[in-house]
C-alpha cells in the first residue's frame, strides 16, 4: 500500500486525535502588551465552538465510560504503548535541537521500553533513570528562533499556531503507529483518541467549572505549555503564567 493511500484512510481519525491531543493538554504564554495576541479570535471562536460540540457529543462520553470501566493499570499501559510508538520523534528533535545527551538517553529509553517493556506497554526505562522527555518539531522551530506566529484554532485540528503546524506533518511521519495497515491502524487510532481524552477529563472538568471563558482558558493553557516545553521548564522571567493551571492540565 502506498503512503498516500495509508494517509487518506487514517486521516479522519488522525484529525480527531490531534484535536484531543492539542485541544486539552496544552499551555499559556503571556500575551503581548496591550492584547491577547489572538488577531484571529473571531474565526478561532467559531472553530473552537464546532470542535467543542463534537467533543461533548461523541468523544467525552466515550472517554468517561472508558475511564469508568477500564482499570487504571490497563489505561496506563495503553498510554505507555502509544507514547513509545511516537518516541522516535522525540529522539529526532533532540538531535535537531543539539541535545545530544538527551538524544542518547531517549534512544536508550525507546529501546528498553520496546524490549523489556513489551512493546512499550510498560515503562522500566524510567526506573532505570531514563526519564521521558517531550520534544516535537514545533518546539524545535521555537528553539531555532522562529516566532510563534498567529494563534489558530483549526476545524478538527484544534488549537495550534503557524509555528506548530509543520510539526503535525513531521509527527505523522515519525510515529510508528501510522505505518500500520489500515485494518490495524483505524481501531488503534480510535483507542488512542479515547485514551488521551480520558486522561484529560479532570482538567477539562476544572475548566468547565471555573469562571473563566473556556476559549480564553484553552488558548492560554495551550500557549503556556508550548512555551514551557520550548524552554524545558526554564521559562524566562518576562514570560509569566499560572503554575497551578499548568499542573492541572499537564
Amino acid at each position: 500500500m502506498t503512503d498516500k493511500t495509508r494517509f487518506s484512510l487514517m486521516m479522519p481519525l488522525f484529525l480527531l486525535l490531534y484535536v484531543v491531543g492539542n485541544g486539552c493538554g496544552a499551555a499559556e504564554i503571556r500575551a503581548p502588551e496591550g492584547g491577547s495576541g489572538d488577531s484571529l479570535e473571531g474565526m478561532n471562536r467559531i472553530f473552537y465552538g464546532l470542535n467543542d460540540v463534537v467533543d461533548k457529543a461523541f468523544i467525552e462520553p466515550i472517554a468517561e465510560a472508558y475511564e469508568g470501566y477500564v482499570p487504571a493499570g490497563i489505561r496506563t499501559s495503553i498510554s505507555n504503548f502509544f507514547d513509545n510508538l511516537a518516541y522516535l520523534g522525540v529522539v529526532i528533535n533532540d538531535v535537531l535541537q543539539g541535545k545530544i545527551e538527551h538524544a542518547l538517553k531517549d534512544t536508550g529509553r525507546f529501546v528498553v521500553n520496546s524490549t523489556i517493556g513489551v512493546g512499550g506497554l510498560f515503562d522500566p526505562a524510567t526506573s532505570m533513570g531514563l526519564e521521558r522527555h517531550e520534544e516535537d518539531f514545533g518546539q524545535t522551530l521555537g528553539v531555532w528562533g522562529v516566532g510563534e506566529g498567529a494563534y489558530l484554532v483549526l476545524p478538527a485540528l484544534g488549537p495550534s499556531s503557524l509555528r506548530d503546524i509543520p510539526g503535525v506533518a513531521m509527527g505523522f511521519f515519525t510515529n510508528l503507529l501510522y505505518y500500520a495497515e489500515p485494518g490495524v491502524l483505524a481501531p488503534l487510532l480510535a483507542l488512542q483518541v479515547v485514551d488521551r481524552r480520558a486522561g484529560l477529563l479532570d482538567a477539562t472538568r476544572k475548566r468547565d467549572e471555573s469562571m473563566l471563558d473556556p476559549y480564553d482558558f484553552t488558548r492560554d493553557v495551550y500557549r503556556q505549555r508550548r512555551t514551557h516545553l520550548i524552554y524545558d521548564g526554564n521559562t524566562p522571567l518576562e514570560i509569566t503564567y499560572s503554575s497551578e493551571m499548568y499542573e492541572e492540565t499537564h
